[in-house]
């Protein structure tokens, strides 16, 4: 597994779960240091005793050392990074062709060379074109296998996924029966839980991941402009989407409202997407509009903040719950927080913030005059108001009446629509949501309300 990054690192503790002997090869020393001592560098669910568990068992190593790793080895997955490249939307492809360089100079022996980055259509043709020409005479095939990993339950979504794509070479004679078998190998263990393994071409594998992304990213600003509709009708955006995806051809997974979506994935995806559909004469024009929706979605956010403040935050205190672009994770790409964050600060606010595991790797990107808290009751302290950005369950046990009795002000202001509005106003509180009806305080607020 060349990469030991989100995707290097949780597939290939999970390959050595299957039983697969599996070398991680990570050139970063700081990284690779902190692997070798069993600290994993990045936040997910159950993956450290993944990880120690493997390595424990002698299936799970890792080294700098392509040429020893690659070592007689049936399959050399590519899992490192493909960022969008500075100004155009397209993936950066540098690291990718150069391991696949690396990889043919180390390797002795015929093996299946993986993409398991997210990589443009044609990434895995190019791919053999340079390690045809690197080593000439090498026996090799390639293959696309996009992972399909939701940070904060990686772990189950390989082990237990919906499908498995795997696109070969099947321009060759037999289409790369080869290849297909050393596949077929390593995901056995998802034959015998009958979990659809989908076998296509190269093109259509790396396209796949692009689209799967795409359409997600699209449910979800589709919902969010059903949000806005339902404040200027009185409508009610829960309602809505229960309506809509207890329909079986829509579902209802991907359709919660909130301050648009960000991440590691559906930003740079997206924008890829674009960029693929334009380059080949067939523009997407919904993939265009989702991006634009989404990066208006985001910078909205701090205007809705600011108008329930009275139209401006100078000289007061905010309270911000949840930093990372969704729960369970410590991931600050593209996180809403980020837009929001900056604004308050820029127009006049005095920023607190608490994320439960995402407070250090937010420091890179949030402004410097804000004040990291303990916990959310302390960011709370004082607060003349509060917004919830990020949905982590442990802000979803606050009872209403604590924050009241913390806060300063009365100003909830909830972009995940977690709390309850008749709570928030039993408890007094000027509580606003996205895309329900707002609902005024109570005149005598109820001790027991939360």
């Amino acid at each position: 597994m060349i990469g030991g990054g989100y995707v290097g690192l949780v597939s290939g503790a999970c390959f050595a779960e299957f039983g697969v002997e599996v070398a991680v090869v990570e050139t970063h020393p700081g990284r690779l240091d902190s692997l070798r001592q069993g600290r994993i560098p990045i936040y997910e669910p159950g993956l450290d005793k993944l990880v120690a568990d493997n390595i424990a068992a002698g299936r799970l190593s890792f080294g700098s050392d392509i040429k020893e790793a690659v070592a007689g080895a049936e399959a050399v997955f590519i899992a490192v990074g493909t960022p969008p490249r500075n100004g155009d939307g397209h993936a950066d492809l540098t690291y990718v062709f150069a391991a696949a360089e690396q990889v043919a100079q180390a390797l002795d022996t015929y093996a299946v060379i993986v993409t398991k980055s997210t990589v443009p259509v044609g990434t895995s043709r190019r791919i053999a074109e340079i390690v045809a020409h690197t080593r000439p005479g090498l026996a090799f095939d390639v293959a696309s296998n996009p992972e399909f990993l939701r940070e904060g339950s990686a772990i189950a979504d390989f082990m237990r996924p919906d499908r498995v794509v795997i696109g070969t070479d099947v321009s060759q004679d037999g289409g790369s029966e080869r290849a297909q078998e050393v596949m077929r190998r390593l995901y056995r263990p998802l034959y015998l839980i009958e979990a659809p393994i989908l076998f296509t071409s190269l093109e259509t594998s790396e396209l796949i991941k692009y689209a799967a992304n795409s359409f997600l990213a699209m449910k979800i600003s589709f919902i969010n402009e059903m949000a806005d509709l339902c404040e200027r009708v009185g409508g009610d955006v829960h309602d809505v989407a229960r309506g809509i995806g207890l329909d079986g051809r829509i579902g209802r997974k991907f359709l919660h409202a909130g301050p648009g979506y960000g991440g590691s994935c559906f930003p740079k995806d997206t924008l890829a997407l674009m960029r693929i559909a334009q380059e080949a004469g067939a523009s997407s024009r919904l993939v265009e509009a989702t991006v634009q929706v989404n990066d208006a979605r985001k910078a909205s956010m701090g205007a809705r903040i600011m108008s329930a403040c009275g139209g401006s935050v100078r000289g007061k205190t905010i309270a911000i719950l949840g930093l990372t672009f969704k729960p369970e994770t410590d991931d600050m790409r593209d996180a809403p927080s980020i837009p929001i964050v900056h604004r308050l600060v820029e127009n006049g606010a005095a920023v607190r913030v608490y994320d439960p595991v995402g407070m250090e790797s937010a420091r890179a990107s949030m402004p410097e005059r804000i004040t990291y808290c303990a916990d959310a009751l302390d960011a709370a302290r004082e607060a003349d108001a509060l917004i919830l950005v990020t949905e982590w369950n442990a802000f979803r046990a606050i009872p209403p009446t604590r924050l009241r009795d913390l806060m300063r002000g009365r100003i909830v202001i909830d972009l995940r629509n977690v709390y309850d509005p008749a709570a928030m106003a039993a408890a007094g509180m000027e509580y606003s949501s996205i895309g329900r009806p707002s609902q005024a305080p109570a005149k005598r607020p109820a001790a027991q309300a939360g």
